[in-house]
């Protein structure tokens, strides 16, 4: 008989700053087609209506969602996070760069949003909740200032006002994020976003039926493309992307799985060429190398979660404790 072979130790697991990078880069996956899809939906639809058109049908998704899992309504701690996580992902990023999709490229509006990381990490260090190194400001300064270089080199040396517009999505949309992603380490990711979403809709529907209502011949009118665009925008940008988002950012940490997202232009640049015929250039190229070559940088410096008391949480199956990276 022949001796039995020794068995083959298990595989390690992935650590939670792995799985919470891999999941963010799904998720950022999904977000880099925002624009492009915003920008199909904004060229025959009213951009009142494609943002808070979005937030609704992502509402009554996430209300599916949770009436499906019998969730609990979330803790009186949990209310002011998520109303500024309704305020910033799910009224201020959309309504923003949906009005100035209407006036600039996808492609331009992508690399603004390439600051989203940086604006992340500073509403987390004010709020609270992390304590990045020097070394982690450096690198996010640094990945920053390609991105803005880049967008200033594409128009000329200037901004405009869609321009301050972007930027003021990206301010907002890091607020959300950073409140976010810590409110999920307590309650999870996927219930985050689906209370923000619920919790918004009573005061999004008035609104966007005095807007609707003398826009209707308009609606019927427009073409496939659009429909697709605010499909995408509704499903995937609106509330299944946030599933893996805030997952990945309760797993590896709001400042360090944001960096993630300093890919997101390049990502966005390829699909704006590929679906909207915008130009993909050799120096695109270049920055976005230089950019991903930051971001494997930033993964590598230290930043501190801070500890909070323990809460009680509502039914989520993904709750988890911060910790040092």
């Amino acid at each position: 008989m022949h001796a039995a072979l020794p068995a083959r130790p298990p595989a390690p697991a992935m650590s939670r700053d792995n799985a919470g990078m891999a999941l963010g880069l799904v998720a950022v996956a999904m977000f880099s087609l925002t624009l492009p899809f915003t920008r199909m939906a904004v060229a025959e639809l009213d951009p009142a209506f494609v943002a808070l058109g979005r937030a609704l049908v992502a509402a009554l998704l996430a209300a599916g969602w949770l009436l499906a899992r019998r969730s609990a309504w979330p803790p009186r701690t949990a209310w002011l996070p998520l109303a500024l996580v309704a305020l910033g992902c799910v009224i201020g990023f959309p309504w923003l760069t949906s009005i100035a999709l209407r006036t600039v490229p996808a492609s331009h509006g992508a690399v603004l949003v390439g600051i989203l990381p940086l604006a992340t990490a500073v509403f987390s260090a004010l709020r609270g909740n992390e304590k990045p190194s020097p070394g982690f400001w450096l690198t996010a300064v640094t990945g920053s200032a390609l991105v803005i270089g880049f967008a200033l080199r594409q128009s000329g040396g200037s901004f405009h006002t869609a321009d301050l517009l972007v930027l003021a999505a990206v301010a907002l949309g890091g607020l959300g994020y950073a409140e976010g992603g810590r409110l999920a380490q307590r309650m999870g990711g996927e219930q985050v976003i689906s209370w923000a979403l619920v919790l918004s809709a009573p005061l999004l529907l008035p609104l966007a039926v005095w807007l609707f209502w003398g826009q209707l011949g308009r609606l019927a009118h427009a073409g496939a493309g659009a429909w697709i665009g605010f499909g995408y925008v509704s499903v995937f940008s609106m509330f299944i992307g946030f599933f893996f988002w805030y997952r990945g950012m309760a797993l590896g940490g709001v400042a360090r799985v944001g960096q993630v997202q300093l890919v997101q232009p390049f990502l966005t640049l390829g699909a704006a060429a590929l679906m909207l015929g915008d130009t993909l250039t050799w120096p695109n190229l270049a920055f976005a190398l230089a950019v991903i070559a930051v971001v494997a940088l930033g993964r590598r410096m230290r930043v501190q979660a801070v500890a909070r008391p323990a809460q009680a949480a509502p039914d989520s199956g993904n709750t988890a404790k911060p910790d040092v990276q």
